[in-house]
């Protein structure tokens, strides 16, 4: 679970819940849309974010934590405060 990307994208959806792309890419300063892409692909493939899509048009994706991801909790929330402390 190496990198910037991924433990910002946890986040988010911990505090958060459900986020399309779109919003995550507007929280995610900085991240290209190929980054995002590779990064929500990996989390998907590690089975910490689930991704939903909804069969209409125009196309609408979300992404959520699995229950794997939000027994990450505790560990996000440490890293953030953390983080908040150290700046």
């Amino acid at each position: 679970m190496g990198g910037r990307w991924k433990i910002n994208i946890l986040s988010y959806l911990l505090h958060e819940g459900k986020l399309r792309y779109g919003e995550l890419r507007k929280r995610l300063v900085g991240i290209s849309e190929r980054m995002l892409i590779a990064k929500l692909k990996e989390l998907e493939q590690d089975k910490l974010v689930n991704r939903i899509v909804y069969q209409q048009v125009p196309p609408k994706v979300e992404y959520e934590l699995t229950a794997l991801g939000r027994s990450l909790e505790n560990i996000l929330i440490l890293m953030d405060e953390w983080g908040e402390t150290n700046m």
